[in-house]
């Protein structure tokens, strides 16, 4: 594996050396690749336009992130930015090479966990869309235009990994054609119609299940906290280490929002019925809240208390986006129309 990771330093240094002036470029590509994304803005965007895309997206963003946590912690991946310095080959002739905010990432490197979610999310929306546009069109052509665009996101995607160090060249491919797996996979079985009690099943077989898997590899003497001393201990500025990076970040966000998603639904079948205007105001109010519940900072001088609230900040994202947000607007606006 040596001479594969230092194939990828060396394509890293010459893609930072040659596309420079595109760093801003990298940088924007690799934040809206983040799991996290794919709840805060992905989702929102396509359940005002769709709402079985939209539900589509929170189901398959929470099932491939947490798929990819369980391969992490199986194939032990290294990352670049720590590799670099931990391999000493590199001594004598070391290689020019920049990190960034973004490049400390915790948990280990293999697959990409940004190319597998977003390859797996971008594919709902991918077919989605091209089947909209064969079905007004007709046009095979034409519905192949999302496909073009869905394959131009992912190189670019994999490309900005590789820039920022976060990933080796066969991590991101790997994570890539998993991602496209699970996304055809995933997208034919949408839960619209289950029961809140389907989804606290597999919401608890998926903590459960994590966590009978973290005990099991640490009793056979595999510290899974390794790459987690890694990080602190080669990331350029100790405060690029972030505790929402961490695997069991990730466990937390697709708990809670498959926990969301379904007291959404149970809630309020099929949604709120609203017309096209009023489902861009929705839009428009769901993307402010959960900015602001994105920004929100979680005390991280406690892990069992930030990975609870993390688990409840994302429990009430599908609630605010299906349920809160167009409930007041549909009361409003019909509080309007009888006035």
């Amino acid at each position: 594996m040596d001479a594969i990771h230092a194939h990828g330093i060396r394509i890293a240094e010459s893609l930072q050396a040659s596309t420079k002036a595109y760093e801003q470029t990298w940088l924007f590509a690799s934040h809206l690749s983040d799991p996290k994304a794919a709840f805060l803005l992905i989702f929102p965007l396509t359940y005002f336009f769709n709402r079985r895309t939209g539900v589509a997206v929170v189901w398959v963003a929470a099932i491939s992130e947490w798929l990819n946590l369980v391969f992490k912690w199986i194939l032990f991946g290294e990352r670049p930015y720590w590799w670099v310095k931990e391999s000493r080959l590199f001594v004598k002739n070391p290689p020019q090479l920049q990190q960034f905010p973004s490049t400390c990432e915790t948990g280990p490197g293999s697959p990409s966990g940004h190319a597998m979610v977003t390859a797996a999310v971008w594919w709902v929306m991918a077919s989605s869309l091209a089947s909209c546009l064969h079905a007004r069109t007709r046009s095979k052509l034409v519905a192949g235009v999302p496909y073009l665009c869905y394959f131009l996101v992912l190189l670019v995607i994999g490309l900005s990994r590789i820039f920022i160090l976060a990933h080796f060249p066969h991590q991101v491919i790997a994570g890539s054609l998993t991602g496209v797996l699970l996304g055809v996979y995933l997208s034919r079985y949408i839960p619209e119609s289950h029961s809140l009690l389907f989804f606290l099943r597999i919401s608890a077989s998926v903590l459960v299940g994590t966590l009978v898997l973290h005990t099991a590899l640490e009793k056979i003497g595999i510290p899974l906290s390794w790459s987690v001393a890694l990080a602190k201990k080669w990331c350029a500025h100790p405060e690029w280490v972030r505790l929402d990076t961490s695997p069991f970040s990730s466990l937390m966000r697709d708990c809670g929002a498959l926990i969301g998603l379904g007291l959404a639904q149970s809630w309020k079948p099929g949604g709120w019925s609203l017309p096209r205007a009023t489902r861009a105001l929705c839009l428009a109010l769901s993307a402010m809240a959960l900015h602001h519940i994105n920004r929100y900072s979680l005390p991280a001088t406690n892990p069992v208390l930030f990975y609870t609230l993390f688990f409840i900040k994302y429990t009430i994202v599908p609630q605010v986006v299906m349920l809160f947000i167009p409930g007041l607007v549909h009361f409003l606006t019909s509080k309007v129309k009888k006035d």
